[in-house]
Protein backbone atom coordinates (compact mmCIF):
# COMPACT_ATOMS: atom_id res chain seq x y z
CA UNK A 1 0.00 0.00 0.00
CA UNK A 2 1.59 3.44 -0.87
CA UNK A 3 2.58 5.47 1.58
CA UNK A 4 0.21 8.25 2.68
CA UNK A 5 1.89 11.78 2.82
CA UNK A 6 0.07 15.25 4.53
CA UNK A 7 0.96 18.49 4.65
CA UNK A 8 0.45 21.61 6.72
CA UNK A 9 1.36 24.96 5.64
CA UNK A 10 4.42 27.03 7.87
CA UNK A 11 3.49 30.96 8.05
CA UNK A 12 3.50 33.95 10.51
CA UNK A 13 1.81 36.87 11.25
CA UNK A 14 5.06 38.73 10.17
CA UNK A 15 7.38 39.43 7.05
CA UNK A 16 10.96 37.15 6.94
CA UNK A 17 8.80 33.82 8.98
CA UNK A 18 11.53 31.26 8.20
CA UNK A 19 13.83 32.81 4.68
CA UNK A 20 15.40 35.61 6.38
CA UNK A 21 15.58 39.04 3.21
CA UNK A 22 13.18 36.98 0.90
CA UNK A 23 10.70 39.25 1.68
CA UNK A 24 12.75 41.80 -0.82
CA UNK A 25 11.48 39.07 -3.64
CA UNK A 26 9.28 41.35 -6.25
CA UNK A 27 6.93 38.02 -5.82
CA UNK A 28 6.73 37.82 -2.21
CA UNK A 29 3.36 39.26 -0.39
CA UNK A 30 4.13 38.79 2.95
CA UNK A 31 4.67 42.58 3.49
CA UNK A 32 0.51 42.21 3.28
CA UNK A 33 0.82 40.07 6.62
CA UNK A 34 -1.87 42.94 8.06
CA UNK A 35 -4.48 42.66 5.81
CA UNK A 36 -7.73 40.06 5.87
CA UNK A 37 -7.02 39.53 1.85
CA UNK A 38 -3.45 38.02 2.64
CA UNK A 39 -4.83 35.31 4.56
CA UNK A 40 -7.93 34.84 2.96
CA UNK A 41 -6.61 34.54 -0.35
CA UNK A 42 -3.75 31.87 1.15
CA UNK A 43 -6.52 30.08 3.25
CA UNK A 44 -8.39 28.94 -0.01
CA UNK A 45 -5.48 27.96 -2.13
CA UNK A 46 -4.15 25.63 1.00
CA UNK A 47 -7.50 24.22 0.52
CA UNK A 48 -7.42 23.53 -2.86
CA UNK A 49 -4.44 21.79 -2.39
CA UNK A 50 -5.99 19.75 0.61
CA UNK A 51 -3.68 20.53 3.27
CA UNK A 52 -4.28 19.72 7.01
CA UNK A 53 -3.73 23.12 7.71
CA UNK A 54 -2.32 26.51 8.29
CA UNK A 55 0.04 26.49 11.41
CA UNK A 56 0.71 29.92 12.57
CA UNK A 57 4.22 30.07 14.56
CA UNK A 58 4.12 33.13 16.91
CA UNK A 59 6.96 34.96 19.04
CA UNK A 60 5.93 37.49 21.69
CA UNK A 61 9.40 39.00 21.75
CA UNK A 62 12.37 40.05 19.48
CA UNK A 63 15.59 37.83 18.60
CA UNK A 64 18.12 39.73 20.59
CA UNK A 65 20.79 36.63 21.03
CA UNK A 66 22.52 38.04 18.21
CA UNK A 67 25.03 40.63 19.16
CA UNK A 68 23.51 40.90 22.46
CA UNK A 69 20.60 43.15 21.02
CA UNK A 70 17.77 43.16 18.72
CA UNK A 71 19.07 45.62 16.43
CA UNK A 72 19.77 42.79 13.46
CA UNK A 73 16.27 41.69 13.77
CA UNK A 74 14.38 44.37 13.41
CA UNK A 75 16.61 46.00 10.61
CA UNK A 76 15.81 42.79 8.73
CA UNK A 77 12.31 42.36 9.20
CA UNK A 78 13.36 38.96 11.26
CA UNK A 79 10.00 38.29 13.00
CA UNK A 80 9.14 41.50 14.07
CA UNK A 81 7.09 43.58 13.88
CA UNK A 82 4.58 40.39 14.62
CA UNK A 83 0.91 40.35 15.16
CA UNK A 84 -1.29 38.26 16.71
CA UNK A 85 -2.28 34.82 14.78
CA UNK A 86 -5.68 33.99 16.77
CA UNK A 87 -7.19 36.77 15.71
CA UNK A 88 -6.98 35.48 11.93
CA UNK A 89 -8.42 32.54 12.36
CA UNK A 90 -12.58 33.53 12.20
CA UNK A 91 -11.71 35.28 8.66
CA UNK A 92 -9.84 32.17 6.80
CA UNK A 93 -12.66 30.20 8.40
CA UNK A 94 -15.27 32.02 7.00
CA UNK A 95 -13.88 31.58 2.99
CA UNK A 96 -13.10 27.86 3.73
CA UNK A 97 -15.14 24.73 4.86
CA UNK A 98 -11.92 21.74 5.60
CA UNK A 99 -8.70 23.66 6.54
CA UNK A 100 -7.73 23.11 9.72
CA UNK A 101 -5.57 25.92 11.94
CA UNK A 102 -3.26 25.53 14.33
CA UNK A 103 -2.36 29.14 16.42
CA UNK A 104 0.41 29.05 18.81
CA UNK A 105 0.24 30.69 22.16
CA UNK A 106 2.30 30.00 24.89
CA UNK A 107 2.06 29.21 28.46
CA UNK A 108 4.34 31.54 29.82
CA UNK A 109 2.33 34.63 29.92
CA UNK A 110 -1.37 34.28 29.86
CA UNK A 111 -3.42 32.77 32.53
CA UNK A 112 -5.02 29.38 31.35
CA UNK A 113 -8.65 30.62 32.12
CA UNK A 114 -9.41 33.27 29.77
CA UNK A 115 -7.24 31.78 27.32
CA UNK A 116 -9.94 28.26 27.53
CA UNK A 117 -12.24 30.46 26.49
CA UNK A 118 -10.77 32.02 23.24
CA UNK A 119 -9.71 28.69 22.07
CA UNK A 120 -13.34 27.44 22.69
CA UNK A 121 -14.57 30.24 21.03
CA UNK A 122 -12.25 29.52 17.52
CA UNK A 123 -13.14 25.44 17.93
CA UNK A 124 -17.23 26.68 18.05
CA UNK A 125 -16.70 29.54 15.10
CA UNK A 126 -15.01 27.09 12.76
CA UNK A 127 -17.14 24.49 13.50
CA UNK A 128 -14.00 22.37 15.03
CA UNK A 129 -11.03 22.91 12.99
CA UNK A 130 -8.78 24.94 15.33
CA UNK A 131 -5.62 23.13 16.76
CA UNK A 132 -3.32 25.04 19.74
CA UNK A 133 0.83 25.16 19.01
CA UNK A 134 2.00 24.90 23.14
CA UNK A 135 4.88 26.55 23.14
CA UNK A 136 6.95 27.28 26.66
CA UNK A 137 8.59 29.72 25.37
CA UNK A 138 12.29 30.54 24.36
CA UNK A 139 12.95 34.12 23.95
CA UNK A 140 14.56 35.73 27.01
CA UNK A 141 13.20 39.25 25.41
CA UNK A 142 9.88 38.23 25.73
CA UNK A 143 10.08 36.96 29.38
CA UNK A 144 11.70 40.72 30.50
CA UNK A 145 8.89 42.52 28.70
CA UNK A 146 6.50 40.41 31.18
CA UNK A 147 8.41 41.43 34.13
CA UNK A 148 10.66 38.83 34.61
CA UNK A 149 14.80 39.07 34.47
CA UNK A 150 14.73 36.24 32.44
CA UNK A 151 13.05 32.88 31.28
CA UNK A 152 12.64 30.10 33.43
CA UNK A 153 15.22 27.02 33.17
CA UNK A 154 14.08 24.84 29.82
CA UNK A 155 13.25 21.35 32.06
CA UNK A 156 10.95 24.07 34.77
CA UNK A 157 9.25 25.46 31.63
CA UNK A 158 7.37 22.30 30.79
CA UNK A 159 6.89 21.48 34.75
CA UNK A 160 4.68 25.39 34.78
CA UNK A 161 2.90 23.92 31.01
CA UNK A 162 2.09 20.55 32.57
CA UNK A 163 0.19 22.32 35.21
CA UNK A 164 -1.31 24.62 32.69
CA UNK A 165 -2.53 22.12 30.53
CA UNK A 166 -4.10 20.21 33.31
CA UNK A 167 -5.96 23.52 34.17
CA UNK A 168 -7.45 24.08 30.71
CA UNK A 169 -8.06 20.02 30.29
CA UNK A 170 -10.22 20.23 33.37
CA UNK A 171 -12.20 23.36 31.85
CA UNK A 172 -12.51 21.72 28.45
CA UNK A 173 -13.46 18.15 29.47
CA UNK A 174 -14.88 18.44 32.65
CA UNK A 175 -16.53 21.38 33.78
CA UNK A 176 -19.57 21.33 31.03
CA UNK A 177 -21.53 17.74 30.46
CA UNK A 178 -22.87 17.10 26.83
CA UNK A 179 -26.29 17.45 27.66
CA UNK A 180 -25.78 20.42 29.85
CA UNK A 181 -27.58 23.73 27.43
CA UNK A 182 -31.04 22.16 27.09
CA UNK A 183 -32.40 25.44 25.60
CA UNK A 184 -35.87 24.68 26.25
CA UNK A 185 -38.20 27.60 25.53
CA UNK A 186 -40.93 25.92 27.60
CA UNK A 187 -39.37 25.54 30.90
CA UNK A 188 -37.28 28.06 30.48
CA UNK A 189 -34.09 26.57 30.98
CA UNK A 190 -31.12 27.36 29.24
CA UNK A 191 -29.01 25.07 31.21
CA UNK A 192 -29.12 22.60 33.70
CA UNK A 193 -27.10 23.96 36.55
CA UNK A 194 -26.31 20.10 37.81
CA UNK A 195 -24.77 19.81 34.86
CA UNK A 196 -22.20 22.31 35.21
CA UNK A 197 -19.20 21.67 37.20
CA UNK A 198 -16.60 24.03 38.84
CA UNK A 199 -13.50 22.51 38.32
CA UNK A 200 -12.14 22.85 41.97
CA UNK A 201 -8.40 23.16 41.07
CA UNK A 202 -5.72 24.11 43.40
CA UNK A 203 -1.85 23.88 42.19
CA UNK A 204 1.48 25.24 42.70
CA UNK A 205 1.46 27.91 40.03
CA UNK A 206 -2.70 28.50 39.42
CA UNK A 207 -5.69 28.37 41.37
CA UNK A 208 -9.20 28.13 39.44
CA UNK A 209 -12.36 26.98 41.96
CA UNK A 210 -15.09 27.78 39.14
CA UNK A 211 -16.65 26.74 36.08
CA UNK A 212 -15.89 26.84 32.34
CA UNK A 213 -18.23 29.56 31.21
CA UNK A 214 -17.71 28.43 27.43
CA UNK A 215 -20.12 25.59 26.93
CA UNK A 216 -18.60 22.93 24.87
CA UNK A 217 -17.18 22.92 21.43
CA UNK A 218 -17.47 20.67 18.83
CA UNK A 219 -13.73 18.97 19.83
CA UNK A 220 -14.48 20.33 23.57
CA UNK A 221 -9.97 20.63 23.47
CA UNK A 222 -8.90 21.32 19.95
CA UNK A 223 -6.07 19.40 18.60
CA UNK A 224 -3.16 19.75 20.61
CA UNK A 225 0.24 20.92 18.56
CA UNK A 226 3.70 20.56 20.13
CA UNK A 227 7.31 21.26 18.34
CA UNK A 228 9.67 20.17 21.36
CA UNK A 229 12.53 17.88 20.35
CA UNK A 230 13.99 17.88 23.71
CA UNK A 231 14.07 14.56 25.56
CA UNK A 232 11.39 16.89 27.95
CA UNK A 233 9.95 17.88 24.89
CA UNK A 234 9.36 14.52 23.74
CA UNK A 235 7.97 13.07 27.11
CA UNK A 236 5.68 16.22 27.19
CA UNK A 237 4.27 15.45 23.78
CA UNK A 238 4.17 12.10 24.49
CA UNK A 239 1.20 12.66 26.90
CA UNK A 240 -0.59 15.98 25.28
CA UNK A 241 0.56 16.05 21.34
CA UNK A 242 -1.44 15.05 18.48
CA UNK A 243 0.43 16.92 16.20
CA UNK A 244 4.28 16.79 16.30
CA UNK A 245 6.38 19.46 14.71
CA UNK A 246 9.84 18.49 13.73
CA UNK A 247 13.07 20.18 12.50
CA UNK A 248 16.28 18.33 11.54
CA UNK A 249 18.56 18.96 8.42
CA UNK A 250 19.40 15.09 7.82
CA UNK A 251 17.42 12.65 6.86
CA UNK A 252 18.97 10.20 9.34
CA UNK A 253 18.24 13.02 12.54
CA UNK A 254 14.74 13.09 11.36
CA UNK A 255 14.39 9.52 11.45
CA UNK A 256 16.34 9.35 14.66
CA UNK A 257 13.53 12.16 16.05
CA UNK A 258 10.95 10.54 15.11
CA UNK A 259 11.67 7.15 16.56
CA UNK A 260 12.31 8.35 20.29
CA UNK A 261 8.80 10.31 19.60
CA UNK A 262 7.10 7.12 19.07
CA UNK A 263 9.29 5.62 21.75
CA UNK A 264 7.75 8.10 23.82
CA UNK A 265 3.92 7.71 22.94
CA UNK A 266 3.77 3.95 23.59
CA UNK A 267 5.74 4.65 26.96
CA UNK A 268 2.93 7.32 27.82
CA UNK A 269 0.04 4.24 27.10
CA UNK A 270 -0.28 5.88 23.70
CA UNK A 271 0.17 4.22 20.20
CA UNK A 272 3.54 4.97 17.87
CA UNK A 273 1.15 6.66 15.88
CA UNK A 274 -1.54 8.22 17.73
CA UNK A 275 0.48 11.77 17.18
CA UNK A 276 1.00 12.82 13.47
CA UNK A 277 4.68 13.92 12.70
CA UNK A 278 5.60 16.10 10.35
CA UNK A 279 8.76 17.69 9.36
CA UNK A 280 9.73 20.78 8.45
CA UNK A 281 10.82 21.70 4.87
CA UNK A 282 10.99 24.18 2.49
CA UNK A 283 10.05 23.06 -1.62
CA UNK A 284 11.50 24.90 -4.48
CA UNK A 285 9.44 23.68 -7.53
CA UNK A 286 8.74 24.66 -11.15
CA UNK A 287 7.52 22.61 -14.60
CA UNK A 288 11.18 21.19 -15.36
CA UNK A 289 13.87 20.73 -12.86
CA UNK A 290 15.45 23.87 -15.00
CA UNK A 291 13.52 26.02 -13.95
CA UNK A 292 13.21 25.07 -10.82
CA UNK A 293 16.82 25.46 -9.97
CA UNK A 294 16.33 29.07 -12.15
CA UNK A 295 13.72 30.01 -9.46
CA UNK A 296 15.81 28.63 -6.33
CA UNK A 297 19.61 30.63 -7.65
CA UNK A 298 16.59 33.83 -7.66
CA UNK A 299 15.79 33.63 -4.09
CA UNK A 300 18.96 32.68 -3.21
CA UNK A 301 20.29 35.82 -4.29
CA UNK A 302 17.87 37.76 -1.97
CA UNK A 303 18.89 35.73 1.28
CA UNK A 304 20.15 37.48 4.31
CA UNK A 305 23.09 35.69 6.32
CA UNK A 306 23.17 37.80 9.09
CA UNK A 307 19.48 38.02 8.99
CA UNK A 308 19.59 34.18 9.40
CA UNK A 309 22.36 34.23 11.95
CA UNK A 310 19.82 36.25 14.04
CA UNK A 311 17.63 33.35 13.98
CA UNK A 312 19.68 31.04 14.53
CA UNK A 313 21.15 32.63 17.72
CA UNK A 314 17.48 33.11 18.81
CA UNK A 315 16.41 29.23 18.34
CA UNK A 316 20.14 28.21 19.59
CA UNK A 317 20.41 30.57 22.94
CA UNK A 318 24.40 30.83 21.18
CA UNK A 319 25.44 34.62 20.06
CA UNK A 320 26.61 33.45 16.24
CA UNK A 321 28.27 36.70 16.10
CA UNK A 322 30.78 35.85 18.04
CA UNK A 323 32.05 33.19 15.50
CA UNK A 324 33.82 33.44 12.63
CA UNK A 325 32.51 31.67 9.84
CA UNK A 326 34.77 28.92 9.35
CA UNK A 327 34.62 27.99 12.90
CA UNK A 328 33.05 24.43 14.22
CA UNK A 329 29.97 25.00 16.53
CA UNK A 330 30.92 23.60 19.48
CA UNK A 331 29.46 22.21 22.99
CA UNK A 332 27.30 25.10 24.28
CA UNK A 333 24.94 24.94 26.82
CA UNK A 334 21.24 26.25 25.14
CA UNK A 335 18.81 27.62 27.57
CA UNK A 336 16.19 28.25 23.87
CA UNK A 337 15.26 25.19 21.88
CA UNK A 338 17.81 22.80 22.82
CA UNK A 339 16.74 19.76 19.80
CA UNK A 340 17.85 23.21 17.34
CA UNK A 341 21.31 23.33 19.03
CA UNK A 342 21.68 19.41 19.30
CA UNK A 343 20.31 18.90 15.03
CA UNK A 344 23.34 21.57 14.06
CA UNK A 345 26.23 20.03 16.94
CA UNK A 346 25.28 16.35 14.84
CA UNK A 347 26.62 17.86 11.78
CA UNK A 348 26.16 16.37 8.07
CA UNK A 349 24.50 12.56 7.42
CA UNK A 350 28.39 11.92 6.28
CA UNK A 351 29.98 13.07 9.37
CA UNK A 352 30.79 17.15 8.26
CA UNK A 353 30.60 19.23 11.16
CA UNK A 354 28.80 22.47 10.24
CA UNK A 355 30.54 26.15 10.62
CA UNK A 356 28.77 28.79 11.53
CA UNK A 357 28.74 29.31 7.59
CA UNK A 358 27.67 26.34 6.46
CA UNK A 359 24.14 26.62 9.22
CA UNK A 360 23.77 30.39 7.78
CA UNK A 361 23.87 29.79 4.68
CA UNK A 362 21.72 26.30 4.80
CA UNK A 363 18.95 28.35 7.00
CA UNK A 364 18.84 31.00 4.92
CA UNK A 365 15.85 30.01 2.96
CA UNK A 366 13.98 27.87 5.29
CA UNK A 367 15.27 27.93 8.55
CA UNK A 368 15.82 24.68 10.54
CA UNK A 369 14.88 22.25 8.19
CA UNK A 370 15.90 21.33 4.90
CA UNK A 371 14.93 22.43 1.21
CA UNK A 372 14.51 20.72 -1.51
CA UNK A 373 14.49 22.03 -5.26
CA UNK A 374 12.94 20.12 -8.55
CA UNK A 375 10.37 19.47 -10.71
CA UNK A 376 7.13 18.41 -9.41
CA UNK A 377 8.17 14.83 -10.30
CA UNK A 378 11.39 15.28 -8.43
CA UNK A 379 9.93 16.63 -5.13
CA UNK A 380 7.31 14.14 -4.79
CA UNK A 381 10.42 11.77 -5.15
CA UNK A 382 12.21 13.31 -2.58
CA UNK A 383 8.95 13.59 -0.55
CA UNK A 384 8.25 9.74 -0.36
CA UNK A 385 11.62 9.07 0.17
CA UNK A 386 12.03 11.04 3.19
CA UNK A 387 8.77 9.88 4.46
CA UNK A 388 9.77 6.56 4.09
CA UNK A 389 13.24 6.50 5.29
CA UNK A 390 12.42 9.07 8.38
CA UNK A 391 8.56 7.10 9.09
CA UNK A 392 7.30 10.87 9.04
CA UNK A 393 3.57 11.21 8.64
CA UNK A 394 3.92 14.53 6.02
CA UNK A 395 5.18 17.53 5.92
CA UNK A 396 5.46 21.08 7.66
CA UNK A 397 6.05 23.53 4.63
CA UNK A 398 7.74 26.83 5.08
CA UNK A 399 8.24 29.04 2.10
CA UNK A 400 10.37 31.06 0.31
CA UNK A 401 8.40 33.52 -0.63
CA UNK A 402 4.51 33.43 0.01
CA UNK A 403 1.67 32.58 -1.31
CA UNK A 404 4.12 31.93 -4.42
CA UNK A 405 5.91 28.69 -2.67
CA UNK A 406 2.39 27.05 -1.75
CA UNK A 407 0.87 27.96 -5.00
CA UNK A 408 3.67 26.24 -6.83
CA UNK A 409 3.19 23.23 -4.75
CA UNK A 410 -0.19 23.09 -5.40
CA UNK A 411 -0.22 23.11 -9.16
CA UNK A 412 3.26 20.97 -9.09
CA UNK A 413 3.67 18.83 -6.62
CA UNK A 414 0.08 17.87 -5.13
CA UNK A 415 -1.14 16.95 -8.70
CA UNK A 416 2.07 13.96 -9.31
CA UNK A 417 1.42 13.20 -4.88
CA UNK A 418 -2.20 12.05 -6.13
CA UNK A 419 -1.83 10.12 -9.13
CA UNK A 420 0.39 8.60 -7.43
CA UNK A 421 -2.25 7.74 -4.71
CA UNK A 422 0.27 8.85 -1.71
CA UNK A 423 -2.07 12.36 -1.14
CA UNK A 424 -5.26 12.69 -0.09
CA UNK A 425 -7.92 13.69 -3.08
CA UNK A 426 -10.81 14.60 -1.08
CA UNK A 427 -11.08 15.54 3.23
CA UNK A 428 -12.32 13.27 5.79
CA UNK A 429 -15.19 14.71 6.94
CA UNK A 430 -15.76 15.92 10.89
CA UNK A 431 -13.52 18.34 12.95
CA UNK A 432 -9.84 19.04 12.46
CA UNK A 433 -9.65 15.96 14.83
CA UNK A 434 -11.41 13.23 12.88
CA UNK A 435 -9.60 14.65 9.52
CA UNK A 436 -5.97 13.70 11.44
CA UNK A 437 -6.76 10.38 12.83
CA UNK A 438 -10.38 9.07 11.86
CA UNK A 439 -11.16 8.61 15.00
CA UNK A 440 -14.23 11.20 15.79
CA UNK A 441 -14.40 14.39 17.54
CA UNK A 442 -12.95 14.26 20.97
CA UNK A 443 -9.59 13.89 22.21
CA UNK A 444 -9.04 9.75 22.31
CA UNK A 445 -9.53 7.41 25.79
CA UNK A 446 -5.45 7.29 25.58
CA UNK A 447 -4.70 10.70 25.96
CA UNK A 448 -4.54 13.21 28.95
CA UNK A 449 -6.95 15.46 28.79
CA UNK A 450 -9.81 11.95 28.93
CA UNK A 451 -8.71 11.83 32.55
CA UNK A 452 -10.47 15.55 32.98
CA UNK A 453 -13.76 14.36 31.65
CA UNK A 454 -16.92 15.06 33.34
CA UNK A 455 -17.71 11.07 32.99
CA UNK A 456 -14.88 10.32 35.43
CA UNK A 457 -15.78 12.61 38.31
CA UNK A 458 -16.46 10.40 41.52
CA UNK A 459 -20.09 11.24 42.85
CA UNK A 460 -20.62 13.58 45.69
CA UNK A 461 -21.84 11.43 48.97
CA UNK A 462 -24.77 12.64 50.40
Amino acid sequence: MTRQIRFNAFDMNCVAHQSSGLWRHPDDKSRNYNTLDYWTHLAKVLERGKFDGLFIADVLGTYDVYGSSNEGAIKHGAQVPVNDPLMLVSAMAAVTENLGFGVTAGTAYEHPYPFARRLTTLDHLTRGRVGWNVVTGYLPSAARNMGHDDQMEHDDRYDYADEYLEVLYKLWEGSWEDDAVQFDRESGVFTDPSKVHEIGHEGKNFTVPGIHISEPSPQRTPVIYQAGASPRGVAFAAENAEAIFIANSTRDGLRDTVTRIRDGLEAAGRGRYDARIYALITVITDSTPEKAQAKFEDYLSYASPEGAAVFLSGWMGVDLSQYSLDEPVGNVKSNAIQSALANVQRGADDGTVWTVGDIAKQSAIGGLGPYIVGSGEEIADQLQDIAEHADVDGFNLAYAVTPGTFEDIVEHVIPVLQERGAYQTEYTPGTLRNKLQEKGDRVAPSHRAARYSYKNRVPQQS
